[in-house]
């Protein structure tokens, strides 16, 4: 019986993305581990020389201590499979690049993802299952939410409050509030790709463009 299997939950590119990293960090972590795709809509049964299972299968795999990693872009998709994964108990991991950059007083939620070149400044608290793609960045005194996501090259810049299942895009650019008036995306807000947010985003809106406005759709 395998002492640890570890599934990269999520066979699509993002999970593609983050397999070397977990394998990279949990390799030396657990002894006699395995490392699986999990995925229920795969088309093959292997991928980039990984088996890929689906979650029933992963749950009645024997190995002594089961994880997975939480790789779906989609927040709230991330959030009930995070619900049925506790309720098998499965456990959940973070995985951290290797040249993450972390400074003093940040405080991470279970699950984040954190991809090569993110930096997180000072005195930050983020919640469960964060996402923050390669190039991110989260400056001081931010409050950042759970099943929040980051795309590529986000710029989170300081007194910043970023609210469950916010969804920026690659390359947005957040404005710094103060401490006395941080700057707040709402819940389930969207910013859109190059947006650059100068002012409130109000929760479910999603704001483009440069200053970023609210989307009018035809």
């Amino acid at each position: 019986m395998t002492e640890t299997i570890v599934g990269i939950y999520g066979a699509s590119g993002f999970g593609r993305e983050i397999m070397p990293l977990a394998k990279a960090e949990y390799h030396s972590v657990f002894s006699d581990v395995r490392f699986v795709f999990v995925d229920d809509n795969a088309d093959s049964d292997t991928l980039n020389g990984y088996p890929i299972l689906s979650y029933s299968d992963f749950l009645s795999y024997q190995a002594a201590n089961k994880f997975v990693v939480l790789a779906i872009a989609n927040s709230g998709v991330r959030e009930k499979l995070a619900a049925k994964c506790e309720a098998d108990e499965i456990g959940i991991l973070s995985v951290t690049a290797d040249n993450v950059v972390t400074l003093d007083a940040v405080e991470i939620g279970e699950g984040a993802i954190l991809c090569h070149f993110t930096q997180l400044t000072s005195n930050i608290q983020i919640g469960k299952q964060f996402h923050a793609n390669i190039y991110s960045y989260v400056a001081h005194d931010c409050v950042i939410g759970d099943y929040v996501t980051f795309a590529p090259g986000v710029r989170c810049n300081g007194n910043i409050h970023i609210e469950d299942h916010a969804y920026i895009g690659t390359g947005a650019i957040i404005k710094q509030g103060t401490p006395a008036k941080p700057l707040i995306i709402g819940k389930g807000a969207v910013v859109g790709m190059g947006a650059v947010v100068t002012k409130d985003v109000p929760p479910g809106v999603t704001v483009v463009g440069n200053p970023a406005r609210p989307l009018v759709k035809n």
